[in-house]
């Protein structure tokens, strides 16, 4: 019986079937965890620009100059680096902007992680158009054992309300990357995928409603910066389940950034379970 046939790791999101890179490449990366990838690969040289978002690796980050934002990319300035390559994902790029840029990038490599298990395909991907697949097997591996950890412990279920935004309050569905990141450590989110009211995967709630449903209330740094005031205000209204500030880009970042996302998982529901309370 023939084996399975091996995942091409030239190929995108979008079915894309991508040549390796040359050695003169030049990189615009406009999905801040992906250029933190970059630099996590040993490709960062070849990377000539950014958004303003891209915030990783500090200081190094620095010298890339930035395009403007995820959806306000300056088109000026990204033409004039004169980039071979510029990577885009789904959620974070609109279609008119990427449409724009294929009329002068030679190569638009579009991502989709949607499982924590896709980073795995993103560092191939990665790894084989930039001449980097040992740093990114080197990654690969880190990240399987980070899921066998996660997957080893005996979580007791827990639904949590993950909020993202506030007026209107914003939740993530349960066909979310944060969804899928937050499961393997047993905090589960109680919305179909597909969510109800408001964005389909973004969903609007009424926190009142949601009181009896859920059991603890995570308030996420991003994109919404939720912060102290933030957690007392809600936490006045859930008297009797804790509230707590959470790393968004521990759960909603791929790329190497799940790596370490997984393991802050791990250990922020070690406490959550240690302390039922929540922290202060």
């Amino acid at each position: 019986m023939p084996l399975p046939a091996t995942p091409d790791p030239l190929v995108d999101a979008l079915g894309t079937r991508h040549r390796p890179a040359g050695a003169a490449c030049r990189i615009v990366s406009l999905v801040p965890s992906i250029t933190e990838l970059l630099f996590d690969l040993g490709v960062a040289d070849r990377l000539v620009g950014r958004t303003g978002f891209c915030v990783h690796p500090r200081p190094a980050i620095d010298a890339v100059p930035k395009v403007g934002g995820t959806k306000d990319v300056n088109l000026g300035r990204l033409r004039a680096l004169a980039p071979t390559h510029v990577i885009v994902n789904v959620d974070e790029n609109d279609a008119p902007l990427v449409a724009a840029l294929r009329e002068f990038v030679p190569c638009i490599v579009v991502t989709h992680p949607q499982r924590p298990e896709d980073n795995l395909p993103l560092y191939r991907l990665m790894g084989a158009l930039f001449h980097a697949t040992a740093a990114a097997e080197t990654l690969c591996n880190a990240l399987e054992r980070e899921l066998v950890a996660c997957r080893a412990s005996p979580w007791r279920p827990e639904r949590v309300l993950y909020l993202v935004w506030r007026e209107p309050w914003m939740t993530v569905a349960g066909d979310t990357y944060i969804a899928g990141m937050l499961a393997l450590v047993g905090w589960d989110v109680p919305y179909p995928p597909g969510g109800f009211a408001g964005a389909a995967r973004y969903p609007t709630v009424d926190l009142a409603a949601e009181v009896p449903r859920v059991e603890r209330v995570l308030l996420s740094s991003e994109p919404y910066p939720f912060g102290a005031a933030d957690r007392a205000e809600v936490q006045a209204r859930f008297a009797s389940v804790p509230v707590e500030l959470i790393d968004a880009e521990m759960t909603s970042w791929y790329g190497s950034r799940a790596i370490a996302g997984l393991r802050y998982l791990r250990e922020r529901r070690r406490q959550s379970l240690a302390h039922p309370a929540g922290p202060p």
